[in-house]
């Protein structure tokens, strides 16, 4: 008899034995034992498999369905592909459940049949929100939880929204809701269903501590879509993110405001981020990243004080990796002898955002160095690129198009890698009085700055 597998609860890991830590996820104590996956054998001899040839194949085009969400849809690829499986994953608290109700809302505006499974709130609940909402009453509910009951509600239905994968049963499969097999089995079924139907089907996922999908990262090979809904319950920015999409680009980004009416679009981002700067401020610089096709200008802040010894200096990042602002202050400390390393150093992207491209590099280390020096960065000056361990800079992708950005948002001058008149920024080097100073190092750039200044 072969012996059960042991999965790990939170990140579906297998292990022959039971194990006290998972070796993915780390955690402790996570391992049960899932009864083993037995093939039937199969009456009379199997039959052949059906072959093709990749020209004879004739694809599609996917017919989509608009959420009435301009920023979700940019996301998804332009909407939701009939016979599709979208999988969005957020912590709890932090709106999937508004942004579902909306996402209905907006569905059924268009004329479409859209059906919401209240599994982890009572329809009594969704329906108060519904109203407050101010949300079309035409929306279909069910508060099933057990799938036999739902499949065949998604027949004759354009879009079907599960909220959430574990609160579901299968009556055939082991394991309470919300376990390994409960969840992978319930994903399984609902997906077949919605290929044999042509229907849409998203399904809210849950976030552990960590950042990573519980339950339902099992489920990541098995979707079309996986987006995540980010945000921190004591601001009202929201991100809806793109990892993964056979449907579109990948790492695309949608932005959100919560108030108290529901989430609003947030179209031109870049002003959003930058509307509350302090242009004056020492420790204060702008860069652009790219998410996606989409650039998106933000403030780098910094705050370098003294340390008292013996206390060791303390390294705070907030929407920047820890990493990142390690190797920019080694730079600076190495190659342009600013001295940063026995100071309390702060860095932060101003409005929750998360940025973890090379490009945000040098605004980084401009915002460093400005609050070491306790000097303002020039108003309408804004910078761009990487910064190499030997002190150089180094291009990055669409630059052109991050300059062109910064130039929309009135800055006058770019800080970019390359030397002057040969940035690699394209004919991007002078628009309307706006140009691109080229900078072959970080130090030729404080410098460039310094000349500014004066």
């Amino acid at each position: 008899m072969p012996k059960n597998a042991m999965v790990c609860l939170r990140c579906g890991h297998r292990a022959l034995q039971w194990l006290g830590r998972c070796p993915d996820c780390a955690a402790w104590d996570p391992f049960v034992e899932e009864p083993p996956i037995v093939a039937k054998n199969p009456k009379g001899p199997a039959k052949a498999g059906v072959t093709m040839l990749i020209g004879s194949v004739d694809p599609e085009p996917c017919q989509r369905i608009g959420t009435g969400l301009a920023e979700l849809d940019r996301v998804l690829g332009g909407g939701l592909v009939r016979g599709s499986v979208v999988l969005i994953a957020g912590e709890p608290g932090v709106g999937k459940s508004t942004l579902l109700l909306q996402a209905a809302a907006g569905v059924e505006e268009l004329g479409r049949g859209v059906l919401l499974v209240c599994g982890e709130e009572s329809v009594e609940q969704v329906a108060a929100r519904a109203r407050r909402l101010g949300a079309p009453r035409r929306i279909t509910l069910t508060p099933e939880t057990e799938v036999g009951a739902i499949v065949p509600l998604m027949h004759g239905t354009d879009v079907v929204l599960v909220d959430s994968v574990q609160s579901l049963r299968a009556s055939d499969s082991a394991g309470e809701p919300g376990s390994i097999s409960q969840v992978r089995q319930c994903a399984a079924a609902l997906t077949e269903a919605a290929r044999d139907t042509g229907t849409a089907l998203v399904l809210v996922g849950h976030i552990t501590k960590d950042g990573s999908i519980a339950g339902p990262r099992a489920l990541e090979h098995l979707v079309d879509v996986v987006v995540t809904f980010e945000g921190d319950r004591a601001h009202h920015l929201r991100t809806v993110r793109g990892i993964k999409n056979r449907y579109g680009a990948t790492g695309e980004l949608g932005v959100f405001q919560m108030g108290p009416s529901g989430l609003s679009e947030v179209p031109d981002a870049s002003r959003f981020f930058l509307a509350e700067r302090h242009k004056d401020a020492a420790g204060s610089a702008v860069g652009c990243i790219i998410e996606g096709r989409r650039c998106l200008a933000l403030e780098i802040q910094a705050l370098v004080m003294p340390c008292k010894p013996p206390a060791v200096p303390r390294r705070v990042a907030q929407g920047l990796e820890s990493a990142r602002v390690g190797v920019a202050m080694a730079v600076l400390q190495q190659h342009c002898r600013i001295q940063v390393a026995d100071y309390d150093v702060y860095a932060s992207v101003a409005g929750g955002l998360r940025a973890a491209e090379p490009g945000i590099d040098l605004p980084l280390c401009l915002a460093l160095a400005s609050s070491r020096r306790n000097e303002p960065i020039p108003a309408g000056v804004a910078a761009v690129g990487e910064v190499g361990l030997a002190g150089e800079l180094r291009s990055v992708p669409g630059l052109p198009a991050r300059v062109k950005e910064l130039f929309r948002l009135g800055f006058a001058t770019v800080i970019a890698p390359g030397v002057q008149g040969n940035n690699g920024a394209g004919d991007m080097g002078e628009t309307k009085g706006a140009k691109v100073v080229g900078a072959t190092s970080l130090g030729q750039a404080l410098g460039i700055l310094s000349r500014l200044g004066h």
